[in-house]
């Protein structure tokens, strides 16, 4: 590693940390990835990936489709009462789950010889244009530049007094992989009392059932089959789902403390990435896209630092006005429906005129999407 090249240290081995790893390794940069899991590992996710960033993933040596990923040009919403919707995606999608994208990609990183480090970051200080990186098990690292892609919440959010983190969160996710007929090119969501529950094939052929839930009134249960037959069997299409299809986890895989309130696309000097810089509601369907957006935005700004383009000050207004100008509406759109949801009569009457509607629902779709970058 040259002494004069710049050093780019990323904070989670997610999608935004592992697109914005392979993206700067093929610009030349020294890369250290720290990621406290080791891969494969599955996590709560819808697990369908809007196409606008298929062609990008190309670009990185990414080929989904090479990997048996599912082709998704459908979408099929119901309503608690039943009620269904179909339409053709605008731009489609396609589905692959967490524990095979992840795997390929930090696979990917590591051939290209990213510097993988297996801790967690407990705090980062910036001092003389530089930042000091200190992890839990006593290793330090100093970077030009942090990017902080490790998620929806962290320990490192307290440390860095992030506002969004001092609030109780009232959503949980739950997700797990089952064995059942359900047609390939098909996304569905459907609509339960709280929450609502999409489903989705993956690279394995089994369905991904991803759902959020309100957690005030998840807790009411003892566990997580009764709530589901209690509250997500009041819609026939989940009942249908459930009562036919095989789980082929041991257990559902979990996370609670969801935040979809506003964050920071620059904190401290980090460079906010994926879920650290702000979470899109489920409903939007476009979470895993939006994550590997962001770190195209940020590896691309980046790019053009090797030549001095900005000062440290200009290149953080700069990634905040594009991540803003990117993201700023669709996170808009999405803290409105989750506001919407909490009010049970609101809901009621949202849900009923988009399943009346399929003009509103493609409305939605584009508000939420972008184009192909």
């Amino acid at each position: 590693m040259s002494e004069n090249q710049i050093k780019i240290l990323i904070i989670g081995g997610g999608l935004a940390g592992l697109t914005s790893a392979i993206h700067l390794l093929k610009e030349g940069f020294a890369v250290t990835l720290i990621e406290k899991n080791t891969y494969p590992k599955h996590k709560v996710c819808g697990e369908y990936i809007s196409n606008e960033v298929l062609t990008y993933l190309e670009t990185l040596g990414i080929y989904p489709f090479d990997h048996q990923a599912k082709k998704i040009d459908t979408f099929h919403f119901s309503s608690l009462s039943g009620r269904p919707l179909e339409i053709k995606l605008p731009l489609g999608g396609f589905g692959m789950s967490r524990f095979t994208l992840d795997a390929l990609m930090a696979d990917t990183a590591v051939e290209l010889g990213v510097h993988l480090v297996h801790d967690t970051v407990k705090d980062v200080q910036f001092n003389h244009n530089q930042s000091l990186v200190k992890t839990l098990n006593h290793q330090e690292f100093t970077a030009d530049y942090v990017l902080g892609a490790y998620g929806k919440r962290s320990g490192l959010d307290i440390t860095l007094s992030r506002k969004f983190i001092q609030k109780k969160s009232a959503w949980l996710g739950v997700k797990a992989h089952y064995k059942t007929d359900f047609p390939d090119n098909l996304v569905a969501l459907h609509n339960f009392n709280g929450g609502y529950c999409g489903l989705s094939k993956v690279e394995t052929g089994h369905v991904n059932a991803c759902y959020l839930a309100d957690y005030a009134s998840f807790k009411k249960f003892k566990n997580i089959e009764e709530y589901q037959q209690k509250v997500l069997y009041k819609n026939k299409a989940l009942k249908h789902f459930f009562e036919n299809a095989e789980m082929i986890f041991e257990a559902p895989v979990t996370i609670s403390q969801i935040s979809f309130d506003k964050k920071e696309p620059v904190v401290n000097h980090i460079f906010m990435i994926g879920d650290s810089a702000g979470l899109i509601h489920p409903l939007c369907g476009n979470g895993m896209a939006m994550a590997i957006h962001s770190a195209k935005i940020i590896s691309s700004l980046l790019a053009k630092q090797k030549s001095n383009t900005y000062t440290r000050t200009a290149l953080e207004q700069h990634y905040t006005n594009a991540w803003n100008g990117a993201f700023k509406k669709r996170l808009k759109m999405g803290r409105w429906i989750q506001n919407a949801l909490q009010h049970k009569k609101l809901t009621r009457m949202g849900v009923s005129l988009i399943s009346t509607s399929p003009y509103i629902l493609k409305t939605i779709i584009k508000s939420t999407h972008g184009t192909s970058i």
